[in-house]
């Protein structure tokens, strides 16, 4: 079996048994990770919950945010909600800066960039990373703005009562690549990425079959290239209502968006007229 490296010792506090560093390790790193949340929340076994309590309570802190970014980034979240020193951890910064600095090494040679779009506290510039990683399969220079700009429209979109209208968000999006040097053309692309991204990702609830109604049905105003947003994201939005969203209609509502869809698209899908009333468990 591989032996840990002396390094991790290093780290450790004089008064920290060395065996107990190891047991962690081991615990945390070669073992299942449900084995420790299931210890450290079931009391049905006290002495091993106190056992294992005190183990890590005498870890000192960069010893644990240390072991935590060697983790599956996916088990971050129930990490967090074991103890509250773990969960301040993961409200700091500190354990942020580590996560990047491991995981994006690059990410220490970034710039901060001009526009409207802040770049964001080391969390948020993780965040952005893992995104343009993961949902972009991007590992270029562009990842980290393309990742930021991905968590803006999808949080004005999410979190907003009454987002402002779309127009609007595509131009601050189009904004922000052409102040970072990106040509019209590329800025137009890039955008109709990111919002067929969102689109594809935001949850199958109430607030969103609303927000996607209001997109259907805000009026079309001419903008100039690249501030016009792509044939396909309009598609997108018309073809989420009326397949994800379609039983969710009134009436009313469903003949006035299909006659914008009818006006913007020819021929349309036959599958968009299939269409049942909304009961009243509908989402």
């Amino acid at each position: 079996m591989h032996r840990p490296s002396k390094l991790i010792f290093s780290f450790v506090s004089p008064g920290v048994d060395a065996t107990i560093v190891l047991l962690c390790l081991q615990l945390l790193i070669f073992f299942p990770f449900y084995w420790l949340l299931t210890v450290m929340t079931d009391n049905r076994d006290s002495d091993t919950l106190t056992l294992v309590d005190n183990s890590f309570g005498r870890l000192p802190d960069h010893l644990l945010i240390e072991i935590f970014i060697r983790l599956p980034v996916s088990e971050w979240a129930q990490i967090s909600c074991v103890k509250k020193q773990w969960a301040s951890l993961f409200l700091g910064e500190c354990l942020w800066q580590a996560a990047l600095m491991r995981t994006f090494p690059s990410a220490s040679q970034a710039k901060r960039w001009p526009g409207p779009i802040p770049q964001g506290l080391s969390k948020r510039r993780f965040a952005a990373l893992y995104v343009g990683k993961h949902i972009f399969a991007l590992d270029n220079d562009i990842d980290e703005i393309v990742g930021h700009t991905y968590l803006f429209l999808k949080e004005q979109l999410e979190l907003s009562n009454m987002p402002p209208p779309s127009g609007i968000l595509h131009g601050t999006i189009i904004d922000q690549f052409i102040t970072c040097g990106k040509s019209r053309d590329v800025a137009h692309e890039l955008a109709s990425q990111i919002w067929l991204a969102v689109l594809d990702n935001l949850e199958e609830n109430q607030h969103t079959f609303l927000l996607l109604k209001r997109l259907a049905l805000e009026g079309d105003v001419f903008l100039p290239f690249p501030y016009s947003r792509s044939i396909k994201v309009q598609w997108r939005v018309f073809e989420k209502l009326f397949t994800d969203f379609r039983d969710c209609f009134d009436q009313a509502d469903y003949y006035d968006v299909l006659a914008i869809a009818k006006n913007k698209f020819q021929p349309i899908p036959s599958a968009w007229f299939k269409v049942q009333r909304c009961t009243s468990n509908s989402l």
